[in-house]
């Protein structure tokens, strides 16, 4: 926290130096209201003009105190919600830069959790904590310092006593942390499942799963409710506990001044001023163990945002990494296997060369590794052995990037992000004109829909494509992806989402953008890849034949069974 805090030293400083001097005009008001009492020194025999001076010299001191206490919150208000800002950018920074298997093996809503809801409860914690630390230490130590030159004896008699209330405090709060942890976890595991049941409520409606979506929300929010109770009930016990402890301090300071008086080795006005001294001394331990639910909650918190933010991101790229100019479109995998889990081998000893614009189709059963091998392409993840080549160059000797700007892909899972439909068609080619954007539209079948739209081009769309059919989505990414016509092309079941009719017109459009250009096909549907130059069967991670249409028919193995399959009753 404190690497984020210096970056606002400049406002960490005025911000000490207002707590300062708010506290130094504080404390010295107790001295004034003891000398005001001092010139009261019996029935009849008050001095009126010396206790109107000292009345006035306590409102300037009143006033100046107010206005640097003021600008005090106004400095922790600007360091603690531009450290919050920090802090979520850099979490939302170190996103877009961890490997795909964390995203992968997180639940996202627990993510989310982590950017919002924690360092929500992290900005609530630290501007407290920034308001009673500079005050409180300031106060504690600037209270000594007037009562040890008031009556040293008594406040030996406070410092003693002390630790008493301090051990108090520390004893509960070591014991409710891990609660304040265990909080936030539960936490973000109903923030997953509130995302999760939200983002598929069709299925969970069309297989009537609400009332078991329902009992999994309960027991992890009875499971929460009981974590959250139990962390407060005994951080809760730290404010009355050392109230208790301070006021039995007040009661003999009290009693000992009391008796001093008596004997005459003090003032009843420098009695007045150490008692209100000895109780603004215990007010700052009093205030810090009243928040001291919200500071632990607070650490919890920040130990899982920066916990995120440490995470080790995805291999950096080389110094020397080359820019991909003008790809060729040739691709070489050459002896490569991966496994997503080191124990469980997925694919092993792969090789594949691809010309500049073949059309290379993947087919087989699910699971066999069509979209690990995307995945690799792109560089998503990177291969355990061997390596892939584009245009001669070993991927890993790339920028991402410069990679990933040679491809358009077209996935069967359609994104869209809230914006305008134009706003979504030219996210890899921004300067796109008018006539380009209608163009690309056209050959994707896109056109005649968006322009019945209410505001055509410019109609604004919510996330994931609001109220649009998912084959109206499935065009606008392949709309997106025609703008650009990047050298290489995937299409991992681009149509699986379109008409039939409509099918045919994009698979022609398809057809000739292709051409040219190296892609990469997979399909389920075989009726669609019959054109492909080289069709890869993939099985159990392996490319088990290799070759077009007409020969895999001809070799009568596993990709004539998986044809006949679904042409043949």
């Amino acid at each position: 926290m404190l690497q984020y805090i210096r970056h606002y030293h400049v406002f960490l400083i005025l911000s000490v130096l207002c707590a300062a001097i708010s506290v130094a005009l504080t404390l010295y008001n107790p001295i004034l209201i003891g000398n005001a009492v001092d010139q009261i020194i019996g029935k009849g025999k008050v001095d009126y003009a010396a206790v109107s001076l000292i009345l006035v010299k306590m409102a300037v001191l009143t006033v100046i105190a107010g206005a640097a206490e003021w600008l005090m919150n106004i400095c922790n208000n600007k360091i603690s919600y531009n450290v919050i800002r920090d802090m979520r950018r850099d979490a939302f920074e170190r996103l877009q830069i961890l490997p795909f298997p964390y995203i992968d093996s997180h639940p996202h809503g627990e993510i989310v959790s982590r950017v919002i809801a924690d360092v929500d409860q992290l900005s609530e914690g630290l501007l407290m904590g920034f308001t009673q630390l500079f005050t409180g230490v300031l106060t504690i130590v600037g209270t000594l310092l007037f009562m040890f030159s008031i009556n040293p004896a008594i406040t030996i008699l406070v410092v003693v006593l002390t630790p008493v209330s301090l051990m108090a405090a520390a004893f509960i709060a070591s014991r409710t942390y891990s609660m304040f942890q265990k909080q936030s976890k539960i936490r973000g595991e109903q923030t997953a499942l509130i995302e999760e049941m939200l983002g598929n409520q069709k299925i969970v409606k069309a297989f009537a799963y609400e009332k078991e979506s329902q009992k999994r929300f309960d027991e992890i929010n009875d499971r929460l409710t009981d974590c959250s109770l139990k962390a407060t009930f005994f951080s809760s016990l730290t404010n009355p506990t050392t109230r208790f402890v301070n006021a039995l301090v007040y009661a003999a300071v009290g009693i000992f001044g009391a008796v001093s008086a008596i004997r005459g080795r003090i003032s009843v006005g420098r009695l007045v001023s150490f008692l209100s001294y000895a109780n603004q001394y215990t007010k700052p331990f009093n205030e810090i163990s009243g928040v001291i639910t919200e500071l632990q909650n607070s650490l919890a918190c920040a130990d899982r945002i920066l916990e995120l933010i440490r995470e080790t991101p995805e291999v950096p790229e080389k110094e020397d990494a080359a820019v991909l100019t003008e790809p060729d479109g040739s691709v070489c995998i050459d002896h490569v296997s991966f496994s997503y889990n080191p124990q469980q081998q997925l694919m092993e000893d792969v090789n594949l060369n691809v010309s500049r614009g073949q059309r290379v189709a993947i087919v087989g059963p699910t699971g066999c590794g069509k979209s690990t091998l995307i995945n690799l392409l792109m560089r998503f993840y990177d291969v355990r052995d061997g390596a892939i080549r584009v245009s001669g160059y070993d991927v890993r000797d790339l920028t991402r990037k410069s990679l990933r700007c040679a491809y358009g892909m077209v996935l069967q899972e359609t994104w869209l992000k809230s914006g305008t439909i134009r706003e979504n068609i030219i996210m890899g080619k921004p300067q796109a004109t008018e006539e380009e954007i209608i163009e690309a539209a056209k050959a994707s079948h896109a056109h005649s829909f968006i322009r019945r739209l209410p505001e055509g081009y410019d109609t604004v769309i919510s996330e994931d494509g609001g109220n649009l059919s998912q084959g109206q989505k499935q065009l606008l990414c392949i709309t997106r992806v025609m703008l650009c016509l990047p050298p290489m092309l995937i299409l991992d079941e681009a149509t699986s989402s379109i008409d039939t009719r409509t099918e045919q017109k994009v698979q022609n459009a398809f057809a000739v953008m292709m051409k040219g250009r190296t892609s990469f096909i997979v399909a389920h549907r075989l009726s669609t890849i019959q054109e492909a130059d080289v069709i890869l069967v993939m099985k159990n991670g392996q490319i088990i034949e290799q070759g077009d249409h007409e020969s895999l028919m001809q070799k009568n193995g596993f990709y004539t069974r998986l044809y006949n399959s679904q042409f043949v009753n």
